[in-house]
């Protein structure tokens, strides 16, 4: 057993669905569907980070603990290093993020995301992906596509679609936005200079590749649920749910 906290980065102004983390999903708030799959994981500890109190109310009256954080987070991870100096965890305790906005996220991945950084010392992160065969989905900027080596460590992150399939039958995967830190790095983390592959991309992952960090995947034998960055998004959620 690998002893890990989840930490929910939550925040109310979304660009393009406000409110969002509140939405409700079969009678409950959304964070909160997430902090009840999160607890399924065997976390030790679950806590949403977020500097709103209308989602702090929502999810203390569910049962769940609330981290409360600043209002100027330029990025999830900002908030959850916050969080985690706020929890005093030592710095090889492992966090893993678990977006607030995946309340399909699946328990038994949360918990091999933080075993696969466990394992793997030579690690400063540990991510997710699965293997797609959707044309569409390949050529959409939406989904982050992730290639890795030999020993499944990240290579690169792209909006693009990578690799290009001169061979056919070569895998294409996508990365899934569930990480794995240990609270030391998360701290080195956010003092980090954004790289410019970082900016070209919008993804915030490329900094640590930037700067020399290796990731390690976990690659799932199944798709990952989606999650929700649109109301059409949460339509579909909801007949998933149903």
């Amino acid at each position: 057993m690998v002893s890990f906290h989840v930490v929910i980065p939550a925040r109310y102004a979304s660009t393009r669905f406000p409110g969002k983390a509140l939405a409700d999903i079969a009678g409950k708030p959304m964070v909160v569907r997430v902090c009840e799959r999160a607890a399924q994981s065997g976390a030790a500890g679950v806590h949403v980070a977020t500097d709103d109190d209308r989602i702090s109310d929502a999810v203390k009256a569910a049962g769940f603990a609330v981290v409360p954080t600043r209002t100027d987070h330029a990025s999830g991870t900002d908030r959850i290093a916050e969080a985690a100096r706020r929890l005093k965890l030592a710095d090889d305790a492992l966090v893993v993020n678990v977006q607030g906005d995946e309340p399909l996220v699946e328990p038994k991945l949360v918990a091999a995301v933080a075993r696969r950084l466990a394992e793997r010392p030579a690690a400063s992160m540990a991510s997710a992906c699965h293997a797609i065969a959707d044309e569409a989905e390949m050529a959409s900027a939406n989904v982050v596509k992730v290639v890795l080596d030999a020993e499944g460590y990240a290579l690169y992150f792209s909006r693009s679609r990578i690799p290009y399939p001169r061979v056919p039958g070569t895998p294409t995967y996508r990365h899934v936005g569930l990480y794995a830190y240990r609270a030391g790095f998360l701290h080195e983390f956010t003092a980090l200079l954004p790289s410019p592959l970082e900016k070209a991309e919008a993804l915030e992952q490329l900094r640590a590749l930037w700067h020399g960090h290796r990731i390690a995947m976990v690659a799932a034998e199944a798709a990952v649920p989606p999650g929700v960055d649109t109301r059409e998004d949460l339509e579909a959620v909801r007949r998933m749910w149903r």
